[in-house]
């Protein structure tokens, strides 16, 4: 067995650690033992030659839970989504429509200028949530107009920023974006989060979409990893994408294992997640919500899933304070946006109320380390 202890415990594969009090992200998850086990369990063959078991055996269990007839997996969300979307742009002039707020578009380096040429068309969704089919509508640009780029993508996010699109609204857009020759990709990292809150099953959301990109390691609680699932002739051009842009890794067997456990695990074998650890995660983020609004606090949105999004000015917090009161108390905190995921304890949460107790009472003083760590003005 692999030698799993490490200098202050901060690598050790037992207990959740540091991740305990972390609700920066639910990227801040530790694998776990069994996860663990899984990858000295694994099998070690060459997948650029599309020959380890365990990376085989995952593509097709996924493809087959979303019912699609293909997958593949990538190293990571960043890498799905831009491997999908350079997959789908294959004859210019082209452009990708999202929603102004996108991971593709806020948080990927650049990638999808940078790796397809095409123009992105940004959009605000007028219910300040998701976007509708008539947000698309008034922004796609069809074939017949010969002075701007046509639209022949659009890219949607679900969850985006813990918001869930609904199932119905997904469809619209689906079904008029193919009756007009426009391809559909949905950044799907976090529709686990979506499903589990009951907008609709994996399948009945998956299978609408060309493509889709699922995470495992933001909530489910893989080291690393994510995969895109979709037709046999598209998963074929995007391994050719993955392997162009450095994406072949050879071994994949190491994180294949672990992706299995933490979507068997974390998600749930069932269709709906309801037999894992995320329905947890979210009665957890209405009690934080809860904990906030009760002692005078406002919301930037509603809670959806497991994300708080907290409004300091109009609550009248400073913008660091959460961060340097959290410190204070144990937690790490970034700006104000609080993640639960499924390894933070009830300990963390008692200690969050008392950092909202602090921030809202107004008369905040920094500690001299915060001070130093953070500056001194207020």
């Amino acid at each position: 067995m692999a030698n799993t202890s490490a200098v202050n415990g901060q690598t050790s594969w037992h207990g959740a650690g540091a991740a305990e009090f972390d609700l920066r992200s639910d990227t801040m998850t530790k694998p776990t033992p069994a996860m663990l086990n899984a990858i000295c369990q694994t099998t070690l063959l060459d997948d650029v030659f599309n020959e380890d078991p365990t990376t085989n055996a995952l593509q097709s269990y996924v493809a087959e839970r979303t019912k699609h007839e293909d997958a593949l997996l990538v190293l990571s969300g960043t890498m799905g989504n831009q491997v999908a979307i350079r997959s789908h742009l294959t004859q210019p002039p082209y452009a990708v429509l999202c929603d102004h707020r996108s991971h593709i578009i806020c948080y990927e380096a650049g990638g999808v200028s940078a790796w397809t040429g095409a123009t992105v068309q940004t959009v605000v969704p007028q219910n300040g949530i998701h976007l509708t089919l008539e947000d698309i509508q008034k922004h796609a640009v069809l074939d017949d107009d010969i002075h701007h780029c046509p639209t022949k993508l659009i890219s949607l996010e679900n969850t985006l920023n813990g918001l869930i699109m609904p199932l119905d609204e997904a469809r619209r857009i689906v079904e008029w974006a193919h009756a007009n020759d426009i391809k559909v990709h949905l950044d799907g990292a976090r529709l686990w989060e979506a499903v589990v809150s009951g907008a609709g099953s994996l399948v009945e959301y998956a299978s609408l979409f060309d493509s889709v990109s699922l995470c495992f390691s933001k909530g489910l609680g893989a080291p690393i990893g994510s995969i895109i699932v979709g037709s046999q002739a598209f998963i074929k051009k995007a391994r050719w994408f993955r392997k162009s842009i450095g994406g072949g890794a050879r071994q994949t067997g190491v994180f294949a294992a672990a992706a299995r456990i933490a979507l068997d695990e974390t998600f749930g074998i069932d269709d709906h997640g309801k037999t894992g650890k995320l329905p947890a995660t979210h009665a957890k983020a209405k009690q934080v919500a809860e904990y906030w609004t009760s002692r005078g606090g406002k919301l930037q949105y509603p809670v959806h899933t497991n994300m708080v999004w907290l409004d300091l000015v109009a609550s009248g917090v400073g913008p660091n304070d959460l961060t340097s009161i959290g410190q204070e108390q144990g937690l790490q905190l970034l700006g104000n946006r609080v993640v639960v995921h499924y390894q933070v304890s009830d300990d963390a949460i008692a200690r969050l109320s008392q950092v909202f107790d602090i921030a809202l009472k107004g008369d905040y003083q920094r500690s001299e380390d915060v001070k130093k760590a953070y500056g001194s003005s207020k």
